[in-house]
């Protein structure tokens, strides 16, 4: 390993994390990378790079924050050989494989190469003439004032099922533990390649998810009687729609790859980060 390029969260204290990969780095002659208006708020030695560099230059990249850093680690990745490692700084951090007291662990591990790479699927979303990608979800949202979200979903070119809701969201595996959980989607393995489409509080007759294939061509049109539609891209507005628009999305397989250290499993993290239960009426062992 030559580089490791470091993402670091906006606002958290990332300066103990930081120390431990420059500690690591030092002792083996790793140069390691970091985006310059970030490393410079936390005064570290890294090389400044300009955010489209580090994917390119990096052999590992270090995600120091909660789940939206570890997502912008990804999209920096995109498309490049570096895996992405995310090291927990916030409270949930369900994208992350580590805390950062486990930090020197990890780069151990990962300097004996005891880790595999878990590829993680993007969905490209076309609208307004540009290209938006999510490695969690693409959903379009009611605006306050503006009407519900009235939406077909068109699959191969064919209307398949259409919406009244608060938002249609259009999630990855990934992002299944995300927006798409909270309005009622399923939690889907990362190891399974498919678009899940969930309404959120849906008004229609038909409220019910749908999970399309990743070679299917998915695309939402925002039908005559929808109010204008904020359409957000891994939870941050990337634009609006209105009536008579189209999104197409398009699904990306392989899109970048994720650390494990084989220290936790999918599902123990999901019964474990969603405090999932069990019902009832099943009797305690």
């Amino acid at each position: 390993m030559h580089s490791a390029g470091l993402v670091l969260h906006p606002r958290r204290d990332s300066k103990a994390a930081v120390d431990a990969v420059l500690g690591w780095a030092a002792g083996r002659g790793i140069e390691i990378l970091g985006i310059a208006d970030e490393i410079a708020r936390v005064d570290c030695s890294a090389t400044a790079v300009q955010p489209a560099e580090l994917g390119k230059r990096s052999d590992l990249v270090v995600s120091l924050g909660g789940d939206g850093t570890m997502l912008r680690a990804m999209r920096l990745a995109d498309g490049q050989h570096a895996p992405v490692l995310g090291v927990n700084l916030g409270k949930l951090g369900f994208l992350a494989e580590v805390d950062v007291p486990d930090l020197p662990l990890a780069l151990s591990a990962i300097d004996r190469e005891e880790f595999t790479v878990e590829p993680r699927l993007a969905v490209d979303a076309r609208f307004g003439g540009r290209i938006e990608t999510a490695f969690n979800d693409v959903a379009v949202v009611r605006v306050p004032g503006d009407g519900s979200a009235v939406v077909a979903v068109l699959v191969n070119g064919e209307q398949f099922v259409s919406y009244a809701a608060d938002a249609v969201v259009v999630a990855t595996p990934t992002g299944s533990t995300a927006y798409s959980f909270s309005a009622g989607g399923p939690i889907t393995s990362p190891a399974v390649e498919a678009l899940l489409v969930t309404p959120a509080a849906p008004h229609s007759a038909y409220s019910r998810g749908v999970v399309l294939s990743v070679h299917d061509t998915v695309t939402l049109e925002v039908l005559p009687s929808s109010g204008r539609l904020a359409v957000e891209v891994d939870g941050q507005v990337a634009g609006y729609v209105g009536p008579g628009e189209t999104i197409d999305l398009h699904a990306r397989p392989n899109a970048a790859r994720v650390v494990r250290l084989g220290m936790t499993t999918f599902y123990q993290r999901a019964r474990r980060k969603l405090r999932l239960t069990d019902s009832a009426e099943i009797p305690l062992s």
